[in-house]
């Protein structure tokens, strides 16, 4: 009978999982009970801007009134991404995915519940909360419960946006049937804190935690334990090497202090990527938003339920942009899918810069089209796959959680700064100057080497083996050597100088 074999660390963690061809057995629920978060982030943000016009009507919004709500959760996730990577580094991935649903049920029904801006605004307050934690840490968790060879799937997450986002449109015009009238926003938002009530339930009930992130902290034998209870792998916890030194297994907690560690050594090239592709994503997405309810109402008519599906038609680009984006980025790497979409983006907004108000309806229609294609398929997922899957397990949700704070900046900068800019210039003219967001996009991808899905090894096994970063194959001039000293634990070599204790 074959000995089961040993784990002493989180490279021991990895290779395990690594071994398998896809996500199968409970880690399938558990996957899908993450990316339901993301769904519920979207169904969020979108519940918001479908019954923003009745909402408006309703409680006699101001201009300035209506730009604070849109900016509430944007401008929150700023602050709560590197906050939940920083919580989900010291006490676990699944206790804050589970606080996060508390604050998304409050939230949704405060705001529901609201009769003037301000209770609205609390409730929005508590959302933002939620969304900035729960991506961040949600990332993080998903690449942690992948193996290696089904990495791509990690972009799906691009095509559950959009799924979410056409959902909340489609029941918002199922409301709008059922003539509640102005209160149909009530509806919207109130729908978002039952998807995040049951959410709440099934998560608490099922989700497992990371077995990488329990070995990152020396609790070998619970990481053992849910290998077996995710994979059904029969392992065995060892006892660390560093332990048999008299060092310890644990390793101290990551805090914001050791941020600073993504912008050094092997990381810096990955956090450059990443973040460069969440800013350049986020930007161009929120700025021409602007535009896209423009094209719906001139292609669909001006009535609500016409404007609706014109939206719609406009996100189910996005949920095939979304699906692609995993094989391209299987086939291509995540690198090279985001230059290409970049390019399209690119070439979209150009064209769309000349001819606006001279092109022909079929034209006007087709090109917002090929820029959400391009967009959902390449840069639009990238940004924070890349950074789910470009650092060790102690410092992985401490990435995406910086990551997801950077396009949170490009999204409020696409909200305010580009239509600012629009009032000055004109829509074409605008076009023409966002154009060089995915121009520097595409530049950038093109010019950092770096691609996870294309790397001999995870961090996480790269570091064991003392190499200091996964190299991607074929790419000459990677760093070899190890940038930060060993850490206690199997011989594994940490990314923070203190030792180091998604999405």
């Amino acid at each position: 009978m074959a000995q089961p074999p040993s784990v002493r660390g989180v490279a021991d963690i990895v290779a395990l999982i690594d071994g398998l061809r896809t996500v199968a057995g409970r880690a399938r629920l558990s996957w899908y009970l993450a990316f339901g978060g993301l769904f519920l982030d979207a169904y969020a943000n979108a519940a918001l801007s479908a019954g923003l016009g009745p909402m408006t009507d309703q409680m006699k919004l101001s201009s300035t009134q209506i730009s604070v709500l849109t900016a509430t959760a944007p401008f929150l996730a700023i602050i709560f991404n590197p906050v939940g990577g920083w919580l989900a580094s010291r006490i676990g991935r699944v206790p804050p995915l589970l606080i996060a649903k508390v604050f998304a049920v409050a939230g949704a029904v405060l705001a529901a519940f609201s009769g003037d801006f301000t209770t609205v605004w609390l409730g929005r307050v508590l959302v933002g909360v939620a969304y900035g934690v729960d991506f961040a840490v949600a990332m993080a968790l998903l690449a942690e419960y992948t193996p290696k060879a089904s990495s791509g799937r990690l972009n799906l997450w691009q095509a559950v946006w959009y799924i979410a986002t056409t959902g909340n449109l489609a029941l918002a015009l199922g409301f709008y049937n059922l003539d509640v009238g102005q209160d149909i926003w009530r509806w919207s938002l109130g729908s978002a804190g039952v998807i995040a009530a049951v959410l709440l339930v099934l998560q608490w009930l099922f989700l497992v935690e990371s077995p990488a992130w329990l070995a990152s902290k020396g609790r070998l034998p619970e990481a053992v334990r849910n290998l077996r209870r995710m994979y059904g792998i029969e392992a065995v916890a060892a006892e660390p090497e560093a332990a048999r030194d008299g060092a310890g297994a644990g390793r101290p907690a990551v805090g914001f202090r050791d941020a600073g560690v993504l912008f050094k050594g092997a990381y810096l090239p990955r956090t450059v990527l990443s973040s460069v592709i969440s800013l350049g994503q986020g930007m161009q997405y929120f700025a021409v938003g602007w535009y896209l309810p423009v094209i719906s109402l001139a292609i669909f008519g001006e009535s609500f339920e016409k404007a609706t599906i014109g939206s719609m038609v406009f996100n189910a680009v996005g949920i095939a942009g979304g699906l692609a984006s995993a094989l391209f980025g299987r086939k291509l790497g995540l690198r090279l899918s985001s230059a290409y979409g970049f390019g399209g983006v690119f070439v979209a907004l150009v064209v769309m810069g000349l001819t606006f108000g001279k092109a022909p309806l079929v034209v006007a229609f087709c090109l917002p089209v090929l820029f959400i294609l391009c967009h959902s398929a390449g840069p639009g997922a990238n940004g924070k796959s890349i950074a789910a899957l470009s650092y060790t397990s102690d410092v992985r949700a401490l990435g995406t959680g910086v990551t997801g704070m950077v396009g949170s900046f490009g999204s409020v900068i696409g909200l305010y700064v580009f239509p600012q800019i629009k009032e000055s210039l004109g829509l074409g003219n605008t076009f023409l100057v966002l154009s060089v967001v995915p121009l520097l996009g595409m530049l950038t991808c093109l010019a950092v080497k770096w691609d996870p899905i294309q790397a001999t090894a995870s961090p996480d096994e790269a570091a064991a083996d003392g190499t200091g970063s996964a190299a991607p194959a074929g790419t000459p001039g990677t760093p070899g050597s190890a940038p930060f000293p060993a850490a206690p634990g199997s011989g594994t070599a940490a990314p923070l100088g203190t030792g180091g204790g998604k999405p």
